[in-house]
């Protein structure tokens, strides 16, 4: 069954019809230019009657590698870049010009060999990102009236109901109905042990299925899925150009303009026009501009292995210099969902919410489901209701066992017990219900919406990677956002702000640095988008998320923060240290061969060694 259209999955920008040839093109270059070299070589010391084949092997070789190059240069040239590949150019034309074969036979097998680890560095550096595009599902098993089907994908819509089967990849974001589902979603968070869904509890497309099969809901369409998203964000990921590529691109022109200088000058102050064919050999640097975009993908494809998805490598990039954070608070550094954090009572605590559980298993109001979720959690016995009555947002009252049990707000509890005062003071960051038993008060359970316990650790780790300012932004009351902002230390709280509020909150934050903004990637959309860099955080929403922000955690866990602060930096900090080492190196032997201490081969050869510890040192960045 081919790949539906709307998940078909992103292409290299050679790709299509010619995208076979481009994948095999540096390996047959390689093998050209190899043999070329050994055939020279060979016949030249087996017989020295056969240097004219001897020759020709060496000089056909180098040809058919300066002209791939000059294609390469000139597609290059078409899209606005300017290239250090030309320098190969020139030295490989400069040594067939002036006799030195073997030289320039070098050179090319140099070129060559670096086409052949840019590309090999590329696949294995962007390999984390393409396990995922190679899991995208393509089919699903729907359930119908008259049976299974097995469809595409793409016509998949919200509320079919599906059969996922042993081995199956999650085809979209839904709910589990029927059967228990035993998933593992490595691929998409980096967890490595599988996870249990009940019947009711949200799953998303990418998982695969390790248990027995079991019957699922779609929540939308395949297209609207996290594992679109997913993909429309790593295809964007694969085409991404840093701007530190950039400025090398733009650097190339200097190193080029200098290169020609110094040949130049070298062949009229000695005499001797070969030193120009040397000068240009080690000025060779194939694959040093490439080190860049190498370590930053490389960076990229690490932090994806750990569950987190960055955009571009021009994102890694930005990620190395943030010093300022900006969170959100429900669902980011606080959970999101209502918890109980006490049971106020005179009696015994565990009795009165087993009571109050009882009589909210009939209601479906969320701080009902609250309270039955703290029973169980607990391991209490719930008993069914009966003679159930409730106010719709105000409580719900019934018999549980011998006891009428009432469950709800101040206003409802206090027409019950006909009392006239609250008990306590009244605390606005959490939310209250009271419950009496037998007409009389029996107690409160208090519930608020509680710091992520992964939080702190974040935080402390952000500071300990020197991000200098940390600023809350929220449209969650004052009060509330005052309790989260100082237990966790914050440097600045701003609560009840609307969307357009937010951008300019994070707008403002610039004054002190590069800005990181971090959100559930839906209400924070437009403060994502405003952001330096924004970073989506969470599980409900991440096909919105893949849009919305640059970075997703695709494992809700916020110490991932810290970890793709320090990837980002090393992957830069490698990126950097390849070029200023390999274009130094590659300039001190130009020096020492306009001063004649190089020959053409000997600096082609060494030339080789630069590019290959260029390259293999920023695939470090993995």
């Amino acid at each position: 069954m081919s790949m539906p259209e709307t998940l078909a999955l992103p292409e290299a920008p050679e790709a299509g019809i010619f995208a076979p040839i481009h994948r095999v093109w540096p390996s047959l270059l390689a093998i050209v230019a190899m043999t070329g070299l050994l055939a020279g070589g060979l016949l030249r010391w087996w017989y020295a009657g056969l240097l004219f084949w001897s020759t020709t092997a060496l000089v056909s070789a180098t040809v058919i590698v300066i002209v791939a190059l000059f294609v390469d240069v000139a597609l290059s040239l078409r899209r606005g870049d300017i290239g250090l590949d030309l320098i190969a150019a020139l030295s490989m034309t400069a040594a067939l010009w002036f006799g030195e074969y073997f030289a320039g036979s070098i050179v090319a097998v140099m070129y060559a060999g670096g086409q052949f680890l840019e590309s090999f560095a590329q696949r294995r550096a962007e390999s984390g990102m393409s396990e995922l595009l190679s899991r995208a599902p393509r089919s699903a098993v729907r359930i119908t009236a008259s049976g299974l089907s097995e469809v595409p994908i793409a016509v998949l819509l919200p509320g079919d109901k599906l059969l996922v089967r042993k081995g199956d990849v999650v085809p979209v974001d839904g709910k589990v109905i029927a059967g228990r589902a035993l998933l593992n979603e490595a691929a998409l968070t980096g967890e490595p042990l599988p996870v249990r869904r009940e019947s009711g509890e949200l799953i998303m497309s990418g998982s695969s299925n390790l248990g027995d099969a079991f019957e699922m809901i779609a929540s939308g369409s395949a297209n609207e899925s996290t594992y679109a998203g997913i993909i429309r964000m790593v295809s964007q990921a694969r085409s991404s150009k840093a701007p530190i590529s950039r400025l090398a691109d733009r650097f190339s022109l200097a190193f080029l303009a200098m290169t020609l200088v110094i040949a130049g000058l070298a062949a009229w102050l000695s005499g001797e026009p070969t030193r120009i064919v040397a000068v240009l050999v080690v000025a060779t640097p194939c694959p040093l501009i490439l080190a860049v975009p190498v370590a930053l993908v490389a960076g990229m494809s690490k932090a994806a292995r750990a569950g987190v998805l960055v955009k571009g490598a021009h994102v890694l990039e930005v990620l190395a210099t943030i010093s300022v954070v900006v969170f959100d608070k429900t669902g980011t550094l606080t959970t999101g969902e209502p918890a109980v954090v006490r049971i106020e009572t005179d009696g015994d605590a565990d009795e009165i919410l087993r009571l109050a559980a009882s009589v909210d298993q009939a209601s479906a109001h969320v701080i009902g489901q609250t309270i039955v979720e703290e029973a169980k959690r607990r391991g209490l016995r719930l008993t069914k209701p009966v003679q159930l009555a409730e106010v719709p947002g105000e409580g719900i009252e019934g018999y549980v066992g011998q006891h009428k049990v009432a469950v709800g707000g101040w206003d409802f509890i206090a027409g019950k017990t006909k009392s006239a005062t609250r008990p306590g003071p009244k605390d606005s960051s959490t939310v209250t219900a009271y419950v009496a038993i037998d007409d009389a008060l029996a107690g409160t359970i208090v519930m608020a919406d509680p710091v992520r316990k992964d939080a702190v650790p974040a935080i402390a780790d952000l500071r300990r990677l020197g991000v200098k300012r940390l600023s809350l932004a929220t449209g969650d009351r004052a009060e509330v956002a005052d309790a989260v902002g100082l237990a966790l230390g914050l440097d600045q709280i701003s609560a009840e702000l609307e969307p357009a509020e937010k951008v300019r909150r994070v707008t403002a934050e610039r004054s002190y640095g590069r800005v990181m903004m971090i959100g559930d990637g839906v209400n924070d959309a437009p403060a994502l988008a405003a952001a330096d860099v924004g970073v989506a955080v969470g599980r409900r929403n991440l096909a919105a998320a893949a849009e919305a922000a640059d970075v997703v955690l695709l494992r809700d866990d916020m110490r991932q923060i810290g970890t793709l602060l320090q990837t980002a930096r090393r992957s830069r900090a490698i990126a950097l240290q390849s070029v200023g080492c390999g274009i130094g190196l590659s300039v001190i032997a130009m020096v020492c061969a306009s001063l004649g201490y190089l020959t053409p081969v000997q600096g082609a050869l060494l030339q080789e060694v630069i590019d290959v510890a260029v390259i293999g040192n920023a695939l470090r960045a993995l």
